[in-house]
């Protein structure tokens, strides 16, 4: 089967691998459609920390069931989507239903192979039918669960004013479930491009650059008081610390972005605020199954988000063209 490897950074290979044996308690799947997240390009470029080379990227993924067991509730040719967290069920995080941080957790495509692949066998936990969505919106279920999730865990509320910093597709996936809960959302970022992708096709009420006059039109936004939610999806430690100011008080600060660095604010600021902080890290089923309600009731532009399509056997060659801006990538599919 055809198999997209990263060997180092930069450097992807197209490599023939023996098709994989369902192993007990496990589906056979026919890989269908890939999303590309941030992560991937991360890893491209030899920015996830969390990482050991060569790796088959790639977690955002849809298929066709090619093998299951006759008790699993699936059969052959079964439309599927795939949490791509897997968990280990024991831990006092999974003990707790909090499985998306699992003290033990293997994400596909960057603690263990992913999708980037024909056929990929996978714990029957992990898979779940994909019902009343298409293959391509199936795909895109598990970036945009990262913001529903986040969502959930600021507990938005109707009439709240809420900041998405970084306008990649995680924020944006904050953002389309912010407003689903009935919030204003004010979408910031550096590139003018995505803030124009947020107002037209995602419908944020607000969008601002990312400059000297940055926090005067928040300010101005906000009445002066600043934002009930702020969330941090830029993945720069700069940007997370300066959040803290967009707090208003008695608001939350949820950082969905991780780096590998030390965060540090202002405790006065923080303290006179009673703000809450909260991490928000990858999604549960609960999370998926929030999205998936939003797009078979078509409250979600899915077909706006991904930009840009890839054929599998095509990545060596042209995966390096989505880091490049003047393109507008939003969110790339690969068809397999």
């Amino acid at each position: 089967m055809l198999t997209i490897v990263c060997d180092s950074p930069g450097v992807l290979s197209a490599q023939q691998r023996t098709k994989p044996v369902r192993g007990d308690g496990e589906v056979l799947l026919r890989v269908k459609r890939v999303g590309v997240c941030g992560t991937d390009l991360h890893i491209f470029s030899g920015k996830q920390p969390y990482l050991e080379y060569p790796r088959v990227m790639g977690h955002e993924l849809s298929g066709l069931v090619e093998e299951a067991a006759e008790d699993s509730g699936l059969k052959a040719g079964d439309a599927v989507y795939v949490m791509p967290y897997l968990s280990c069920g024991k831990c006092v995080a999974c003990r707790n239903g909090k499985t998306n941080c699992c003290v033990k957790i293997q994400v596909l495509g960057v603690h263990r192979d992913g999708a980037m692949t024909e056929y990929l066998s996978l714990p029957r936990q992990f898979v779940h039918k994909a019902e009343g969505v298409t293959l391509d919106q199936a795909a895109m279920v598990e970036f945009l669960a990262i913001g529903a999730h986040a969502v959930r865990r600021a507990e938005v509320q109707s009439g709240q004013r809420v900041l998405v910093v970084g306008a990649g597709p995680i924020g944006m996936a904050a953002m389309i479930f912010a407003q689903l809960r009935g919030a204003v959302v004010t979408a910031l970022d550096t590139r003018q491009d995505r803030l124009d992708f947020c107002l037209h096709k995602i419908g944020v009420s607000s969008a601002v650059t990312l400059g000297e006059d940055d926090v005067v039109r928040l300010a101005k936004l906000s009445d002066g008081e600043f934002f009930d939610v702020v969330f941090d999806a830029t993945g720069n430690a700069q940007a997370m610390e300066r959040g803290f100011q967009f707090i208003c008080h008695g608001g939350k600060y949820v950082l969905i972005s991780i780096v590998r660095d030390t965060i540090s604010f202002s405790d006065p600021e923080f303290h006179k605020r009673e703000a809450t902080l909260l991490a928000s890290r990858n999604a549960t089923q609960e999370d998926f199954a929030t999205v998936l309600q939003a797009m078979r009731a078509g409250q979600v532009p899915d077909q706006a988000l991904n930009t840009h399509r890839l054929a599998l056997a095509n990545l060596p060659t042209e995966f390096e063209s989505l880091l490049n801006p003047a393109l507008g990538v939003v969110k790339a599919v690969v068809e397999c």
